[in-house]
């Protein structure tokens, strides 16, 4: 199973950081965002076969990419505004962290506005 491998490779590199902290600590953060971008390396196919999926999905329920494009953006938004996040509070900087997570809810809730605004639509229209 790939999570035994994902969570085995983060023990082994959570142990090193652990190790490192003490003595160089600048060297230890860099680790955990090197482990971080790895993992994200390893489920990035897996990330590419949901895309796929959902566009074949959409494309057989007929629903316009440009809400699908919406949504995965927003998703990446999310997890990449969660990721920024939890280096920042890694290194100490808790207080840029949660400027990063406001901003990344901004940032969904601008991209939200479209979808909302279609399914108002649609709505009306069905009335």
């Amino acid at each position: 199973m790939e999570i035994i491998k994902i969570v085995s490779f983060a023990f082994i590199s959570l142990f090193i950081v652990l190790i490192l902290r003490n003595r160089r600590d600048e060297i230890a953060i860099q680790i955990s965002i090197v482990v971080g971008i790895m993992i994200f390396l390893f489920t990035l196919g897996k990330i590419t076969a949901i895309v796929e999926l959902m566009q074949q999905l959409a494309l057989k329920a007929n629903i316009d990419f440009v809400y699908l494009n919406t949504v995965l953006k927003i998703l990446a938004i999310a997890y990449l505004a969660s990721f920024c996040s939890e280096i920042c509070r890694d290194a100490g900087e808790s207080n840029i962290a949660s400027k990063v997570e406001f901003a990344g809810k901004i940032l969904i809730l601008v991209l939200a506005i479209p979808i909302l605004m279609g399914v108002l639509n649609a709505i009306l229209n069905i009335m």
